[in-house]
């Protein structure tokens, strides 16, 4: 989740009717679609912000893999809808070039909103609840046809239909009008989601192209409505495929808005602002204009089923790089080409991992999960290598590809060790981006979760220095290591005023963070991560330093209630609600789901805890589990902080119960439907989790080089290695005996050579070659149980 120390608590529900109502095949739907890898992709699979549908908060709109261009449908403006769409809706006010995947704090991005309409001219969207006063339209999912790269639906207020697909830089529509003397394109310039922008720019630049930009800053809202102190401008160029011969624009006074009060996106949906809507002023055949509030709008004669094409480009440096992102991505007007194209790259995108002996449901799964996973972190530069950096300049690209959303508390569980093995150079330019930001902000520190070089503070920790030590000890070393180093060190060992950390002073004095579990565990995790770097860097002082550190998850863990418990600024126990019990320092879970994040000591845990108390309250706390695993107070698959807790059985020596729960957890809490993610994907972790899962391992400690073996869900799956980065050309997990209820694993085989261990290395994986494993339906309690069987308790690679 993304809710920046926030206590929320949450009883998810299925939705009961949702499978008749919804196709689950959505690429069937699409006529004319090539049968490539993407075929299997789903993209309406969590698609909703509502929390009766799993609250996925994913798009479905047309977007290629690591892209800046991010097309889809818009069925709401405002609230914590960040994707822009939610499928419960029955209305679309339009379709924007720019969104995030998955995450919550209200979102950014939803610029260029475009809509094509007839009749009358409207000057806003219109309210959900009041669509007659403004230009959304209803819509059925039954007109609805989404797949990767490509999204199309019936607008039936003006019988229009709508097709979307989108390049790296740029994004084309297409619209099949009606018979109309009065048909139209229509931009919003002003729209933001989550909030506004307070300033627009547009020109008519030759006979069919018109050229922009949209200032948003934080006083405008956005990322968690400004709290996450994210500014930017948007650029764009836009080209239609008819002339402007009618043409002009339109201005909302909003003076007397007062953005620093209340939700800047509520203001916009207020009857206040829709009353000054209806007196908006009309400026025909404008052809530059810049003002507060203003769009753009281009009207025609259509004959019946007449196509009408909009193609931008959009940049987040200026104009210029608007207009080459255009002509170098979509040059001439064949929709159909760029749709190809956009297929093509997700076919290539998913040829990462194969997968045999998968169900049909099993295929659009996972291969949907590994697409949410290839959304982001997305490129920030222009396609001539220039990007707004950190210092507000603009640079130039030399050795890396600047990106942006990096949801770190999230991603760096899952999401980023998945990259390591199939995105390496993904993750080295992450790592460059991170350190590059921290350095030319001048701050010197790693953000926690930053977007367009924002820093948001939002969320605990310091994952960037887990990403960091991750990616060193793969060997994905690309970037300044001293620099990165550096930028790690100061993260963690800074002053109040120079780090992320809350009470850091305070922490390194006396080894916890007042009232805080997740702070205190989180920042004992984060020393070990800038420990271990220090280690393999030669700095033995700061080695010894933060590996001590390390220890401090001891400080908090009282043994009276046999659970982690925050401390008071005296080193006195607050007070006790019980273990199920949201909150008590506790960011968006409870002490019985922090208890278990101790992931680089996890033998230290178990003698903290006892042995027999460790096992037994495992066990416990995932039998008193709902079976969708969606929000509770047990195992709450539904947020980050419990992701490598069904992994933790291995280190007591009962791996079977790992199989067992791993396996659950891939069955019951993913579907091939809307609500088919029982929380927000946060930028692909979700669907990491599933995507490493499935194929039969998950790391509980990224920077240690192993991966705890589950059940793997499929009878082969290949990982396709980058030569680039990888000796070997690909690594098969093979589950022999592989069927219905063959979830335990007999025996295991690593290239021919018997293994008597639950755990792989990262060295082993990426040198090439074959694990096998053999599956049966009762578990083998012998296998992989001996004190000499468990993961070492200091890894290595």
């Amino acid at each position: 989740m993304t809710f920046p120390f926030s206590r929320r608590r949450f009883l998810y529900t299925s939705a009961l009717g949702v499978g008749s109502l919804y196709l689950k095949n959505a690429a069937a739907q699409t006529e004319g679609h090539t049968e490539g890898l993407s075929s299997r992709i789903n993209p309406l699979i969590g698609a909703s912000t509502s929390t009766k549908l799993g609250e996925g908060k994913t798009y479905p709109g047309p977007a290629t893999p690591f892209g800046l261009v991010q097309l889809g449908p818009d069925t709401i403006t405002g609230g914590d809808n960040a994707p822009g769409y939610s499928w419960e809706h029955t209305t679309i006010e339009g379709f924007s070039f720019t969104r995030m995947s998955g995450v919550g704090w209200y979102g950014d991005f939803g610029n260029l909103l475009t809509m094509p309409t007839t009749g009358p001219l409207k000057f806003a969207s219109g309210r959900i609840a009041h669509p007659e006063e403004g230009w959304r339209s209803p819509f059925r999912h039954e007109t609805e046809k989404v797949e990767a790269g490509y999204y199309a639906i019936d607008l039936d207020r003006y019988k229009i239909r709508a097709e979307l697909t989108a390049t790296s830089h740029a994004g084309i529509l297409r619209f099949t009008f009606p018979e109309s003397s009065q048909s139209r394109i229509q931009l919003d310039l002003a729209r933001r989601i989550a909030g506004t922008s307070t300033r627009q720019y547009v020109k008519v630049v030759s006979g069919n192209a018109i050229e922009g930009w949209m200032q948003c800053p934080d006083s405008g809202g956005g990322w968690g409505n400004g709290d996450g102190h994210v500014s930017y401008t948007a650029y764009f160029r836009m080209e239609f495929s008819k002339p402007l011969t009618r043409f002009g624009v339109w201005t909302i006074d909003i003076s007397g808005f007062n953005f620093g009060d209340g939700m800047v996106s509520d203001q916009m949906q207020s009857e206040e602002f829709y009353r000054r809507a209806q007196q908006a002023h009309v400026i025909d055949c404008c052809r530059e204009m810049e003002a507060d509030h203003l769009g753009f709008f281009t009207e025609f004669n259509t004959a019946k089923d007449e196509k009408v094409l909009a193609k931008a480009g959009i940049s987040f440096v200026d104009i210029e790089g608007a207009r080459k992102n255009l002509q170098h991505d979509i040059p001439g007007w064949d929709f159909d080409a760029v749709r190809r194209e956009a297929t093509k790259q997700w076919d290539s995108a998913l040829s990462a991992i194969d997968i045999e002996g998968a169900t049909h449901e099993q295929e659009v799964i996972f291969s949907t999960a590994l697409y949410h996973a290839l959304l982001d972190p997305r490129t920030m530069t222009d396609v001539d290598g220039r990007y707004k950096a950190g210092d507000g300049k603009i640079h130039q690209t030399a050795d890396f590809t600047p990106r942006t959303v990096f949801s770190g508390w999230d991603v760096y569980r899952g999401e980023m060790p998945l990259l390591t093995l199939i995105k390496p150079a993904i993750v080295n330019d992450q790592i460059n981006s991170l350190v590059n930001l921290a350095e030319l902000s001048g701050k010197g520190y790693l953000e926690r979760w930053e977007l367009m070089n924002a820093y948001s503070g939002c969320m605990d920790g310091d994952p960037a220095t887990s990403v960091i030590l991750d990616a060193y000890v793969k060997g994905i070393r690309k970037f300044d290591v001293e620099k990165a180093y550096a930028a790690c060190r100061q993260t963690a060992a800074g002053t109040d005023a120079k780090t992320n950390r809350p009470d850091n002073e305070f922490y390194m004095q006396h080894g916890f963070v007042p009232d805080q579990v997740s702070w205190t565990l989180d920042n004992a995790y984060f020393d070990w991560c800038v420990g271990q770097l220090a280690k393999h860097t030669g700095k033995t002082e700061d080695a010894e330093t933060f590996t001590q550190r390390s220890q401090n998850y001891r400080k908090i863990y009282d043994a009276e209630v046999q659970s982690m418990r925050a401390k008071d600024r005296d080193g006195k126990w607050i007070p006790w609600k019980g273990a199920t019990e949201f909150g008590q320092g506790c960011t968006e879970s409870n002490p019985l789901q922090q208890s278990w994040f101790v992931p680089h000591d996890v033998a230290g845990l178990i003698e903290v805890m006892g042995h027999e108390q460790f096992a037994s309250a495992l066990e416990d706390f995932f039998e008193k589990t709902p079976e969708n695993f969606g929000w509770n107070p047990y195992y709450n698959h539904s947020n980050e902080p419990v992701h490598h807790i069904p992994y933790l059985f291995v280190y007591a020596g009962k791996p079977w119960l790992t199989q067992k729960w791993a396996r659950q957890i891939l069955e019951h809490a993913y579907h091939n439907d809307v609500n088919g993610i029982v929380g927000n994907d946060d930028v692909g972790q979700m669907s990491a989790w599933y995507v490493l899962g499935a194929v039969g391992f998950y790391p509980v400690c990224p920077g240690d080089g192993i991966y705890i073996l589950g059940s793997p869900l499929f009878r082969k799956a290949t990982i396709h290695l980058d030569r680039e980065w990888y000796r070997g050309g690909s690594f098969t997990v093979e589950a022999r005996g592989h069927g219905a209820g063959n979830i335990y694993i007999q025996s295991t085989r690593l290239n021919g050579k018997a293994i008597d261990r639950a755990w792989i290395r990262h060295a082993e994986i990426v040198a090439g070659g074959i694990l096998e494993l053999t599956m049966g339906p009762e578990p083998n309690m012998k296998w992989a149980s001996s004190p000499e069987s468990l993961p070492p308790r200091t890894a290595g690679v």
